[in-house]
């Protein structure tokens, strides 16, 4: 009896080390799912006229696809979001440019560009990371709007990445953190400087001059000369200065994220 008791002791034993070893697997797959979102969203301007001259802007497409190709070939499912929602209007259409082409001829994420999301319509907590895209629209959009200004402090009080490019930073003029301090006080930001908007001869265009704003909210501004690629990266928060940025930003970006 004594031996048949030591046998059933044994084989519970047994079973008890396997529901152990199999729940402690699955806690760390799942913790290691939520600690691996694979979606990205894109923020892009709703906006499509540079103030009162009568000139058509929007998203400069290749501060879209640059950082989305690198994105998108390392695995990550881009989302767009725009303040009004819908078609996103563009800007920079150039599809000489071989990522542009190949972007734009995606059937879903061209889909995607022309239905993009409302920020009602979109869950902060489902993405590991915030990219604003450049384009002189951004400027009339970006920074007031308080609903993306919410989504991006979830993102990044949750680990995850901000990135802006070019305009796109007016995206983060007046984000606030929950201690109340602005996402970019005491930070290393970049973005289209007063000299390159002067050299375009947008500067009494503009409703403001982002270089200016940003410095007037605590950013420590870094900048190189006009069109010149120039990348920081300070505390999970990526940015670049000029289209000519992009694609580093987006490789910016893809290193934090790993």
């Amino acid at each position: 009896m004594k031996k048949i008791r030591s046998i059933r002791f044994n084989v519970l034993s047994a079973i008890a080390g396997i529901f152990i070893i199999t729940a402690t697997s699955v806690s760390a797959q799942t913790n290691k799912t939520v600690h691996m979102k694979k979606k990205i969203l894109f923020v892009v301007t709703s906006h499509d006229k540079k103030g009162n001259t009568g000139e058509s802007t929007g998203f400069y497409l290749s501060e879209v696809t640059h950082p989305w190709e690198v994105l998108h070939n390392a695995g990550y499912e881009i989302d767009f979001v725009s303040p009004k929602g819908g078609k996103a209007p563009v800007d920079g259409f150039n599809l000489d440019d071989a990522t542009n082409k190949a972007f734009w001829n995606d059937k879903a994420y061209h889909y995607k560009i022309e239905h993009t999301f409302k920020p009602s319509e979109v869950n902060a907590n489902d993405y590991a990371g915030i990219f604003y895209a450049g384009g002189h629209g951004a400027m009339w959009d970006l920074a007031d709007n308080a609903e993306l200004a919410e989504i991006a402090q979830t993102i990044y009080e949750n680990n995850g990445v901000v990135g802006a490019v070019c305009h796109g930073p007016a995206g983060l003029v007046n984000i606030k953190l929950s201690n109340g301090r602005y996402l970019v006080d005491g930070k290393k930001i970049n973005a289209f400087t007063n000299e390159e908007e002067m050299a375009v001869h947008m500067e009494k265009v503009v409703p403001f001059a982002l270089e200016t704003k940003l410095i007037e909210r605590g950013a420590q501004f870094e900048k190189s000369g006009l069109w010149q690629q120039h990348v920081v990266t300070d505390q999970r928060v990526v940015t670049g200065q000029n289209p000519q940025s992009a694609k580093a930003v987006g490789e910016a970006i893809l290193a934090l994220l790993q």
